[in-house]
């Protein structure tokens, strides 16, 4: 299933500032499996040394907090 990632502008530069990214996956950690792959940069803004999601890191899922297990949203 095709997914469209919008990135906040203070990762942009992990992107080579495309605001958007097309990735595929079912979750939302599988979206950003792919985009860790694309742009491999951006892990160390988005995950904590132990791969955790940072808590500074919000995630949203058409428009809604996906807080709680944000890496598990459909």
């Amino acid at each position: 299933m095709g997914i469209k990632l919008n990135i906040h502008k203070t990762h942009r530069q992990y992107t080579n500032g495309l605001e958007t990214i097309d990735t595929e996956g079912t979750t939302v950690g599988d979206c950003l499996e792919m985009l860790i792959e694309l742009f491999p940069r951006i892990k160390g803004a988005l995950f904590d040394r132990n791969g955790r999601l940072k808590k500074q890191i919000d995630i949203y899922l058409n428009s809604e907090s996906a807080y709680p297990d944000e890496l598990k949203k459909k």
